[in-house]
């Protein structure tokens, strides 16, 4: 399940204090500590049998480590780009993919994915479908805002259980028609919906595990600072859920492009959708994230009536404020926004001077983490994607650079598949009804 019947976001019940056992866990492999760290919130799938599916799902990433963290001047850089699609993406949705096919088989049920994508997360969830038994999927994004090799590898696949729609509007359109007909409660029995996004608690889940990871790789010290380019809240959120369990995170670094809504309201309180702007880090093009309202359960020590208050003046009228407001809003969680031109000077000086090829987004995080660099602390950068999937980019930043990937060069000439739908409800529910 994706939304809870009534709209809103599934949460634990608890999330569960792994301190104690931290050291325990020190030497195993990235599998072992998925297994730790996944079975403390996963009672109905028999131990053996979710150890099984952590192997299959990360046997399919190109090297051992599956996360390996390499240095990069006085900081560490996390790279999560080493799936079958070259996005961080992979590492949920390889889980969640062969997730969907063991409960499936166990129930005998077939489901239609519904999701919605703004680059990454849709590769991703194909590859971690097509080709499945008893699973449709369905992908929505917004047309021609992708990056072009974003969008061939979600056209490229043809597999008959794969179904990419072209949207005219923005990320957000696609997300709020995708909410909206997961509403529609007899249309998401009827048609079995499921959600492959990041408001499928599943995705954070598999997220929380590279924290610990890195940290691991980074000797265990005492405590160590992390910098998330984000746009959805998923990513930055499994840190926060590892901090929770006793990973000893400081601080959380919230890195966002021109789309700051995230920004504004960690230095002011303040939740306020303005207009999409269409950047160089288009998978952080997003002006409402989806996983902010998880955070806010907590935020607001889980008081359910204020987080639907908060919720509903922001659907009324794009902007919502915590009543009792500190300074900072979260002791935890650092927040910084850079423009297009910081994001390309950054591309570009990083490469000159340590040789290291950013995609955007990493490039936003690097720019906004630096203003938060204290001596003695770790710092680690999440590298959400290969620096390949953004050549027009890295183009721009640096002319004689040419960023290719055989993954993606072997992409470039083959067939393709989409279908081009209106920005409305009924379109979607009527191509689903004939895709089953």
């Amino acid at each position: 399940m994706g939304l809870a019947d009534d709209g809103g976001l599934l949460v634990p019940e608890f999330i569960p204090d792994v301190s104690a056992e931290l050291d325990a866990w020190q030497g195993y492999s990235y599998s072992q500590l998925a297994l730790e760290v996944m079975s403390r919130f996963i009672d109905d799938i028999p131990r053996p049998a979710l150890q099984q599916i952590i192997d299959r799902s990360y046997g399919t990433f190109s090297v051992p480590a599956v996360t390996p963290i390499v240095p990069l001047g006085q900081d560490y850089v996390l790279e999560l780009f080493h799936g079958p699609t070259l996005a961080f993406k992979d590492i949920a949705l390889q889980f969640l993919g062969n997730v969907f096919e063991y409960i499936l088989d166990e129930r005998g049920h077939s489901v239609n994915i519904l999701g919605a994508t703004s680059g990454d997360t849709g590769s991703a969830a194909i590859a971690g479908v097509r080709g499945k038994s008893n699973i449709n999927i369905y992908i929505m994004f917004p047309e021609g805002k992708t990056s072009p090799l974003q969008e061939l590898q979600m056209t490229s696949i043809l597999d008959d259980n794969v179904h990419n729609i072209g949207i005219h509007g923005s990320f957000d359109d696609c997300q709020a028609l995708m909410k909206g007909i997961f509403s529609d409660l007899d249309f998401k029995t009827e048609h079995n919906l499921a959600a492959v996004n990041s408001v499928n608690w599943t995705r954070v889940l598999a997220q929380v595990v590279y924290y610990f990871s890195a940290w691991y790789q980074l000797g265990c010290p005492a405590r160590f600072d992390v910098c998330v380019p984000t746009g959805n809240f998923g990513n930055i959120f499994a840190g926060y859920i590892a901090r929770e369990m006793g990973l000893p995170i400081r601080h959380l670094i919230l890195a966002t492009n021109a789309n700051d809504i995230l920004c504004r309201f960690f230095n002011t309180g303040r939740y306020e959708r303005r207009e999409v702007n269409f950047t160089h880090s288009p998978a952080m093009d997003i002006q409402i994230s989806s996983n902010f309202e998880r955070y806010l359960f907590y935020k607001l020590g889980g008081d359910t009536e204020q987080v639907k208050e908060f919720m509903a003046s922001f659907a009324a009228t794009g902007s919502a404020e915590l009543s009792e407001k500190t300074q900072p809003i979260d002791a935890v969680i650092k927040a910084g926004s850079a423009s297009n031109a910081v994001t390309l000077a950054t591309i570009e000086q990083v490469y000159r001077t340590e040789g290291y090829l950013l995609d955007p987004h990493t490039a936003v995080g690097l720019s906004v983490m630096q203003v938060f660099r204290e001596d003695g602390v770790p710092l680690v950068l999440l590298a959400t994607a290969h620096p390949a999937k953004f050549e027009d980019v890295i183009r721009e930043a640096l002319p004689e650079v040419h960023a290719v990937h055989p993954t993606l060069e072997a992409l470039r000439e083959l067939p393709t598949r989409k279908t081009i739908l209106d920005l409305a409800e009924d379109s979607i529910k009527a191509f689903i009804v004939r895709g089953v």
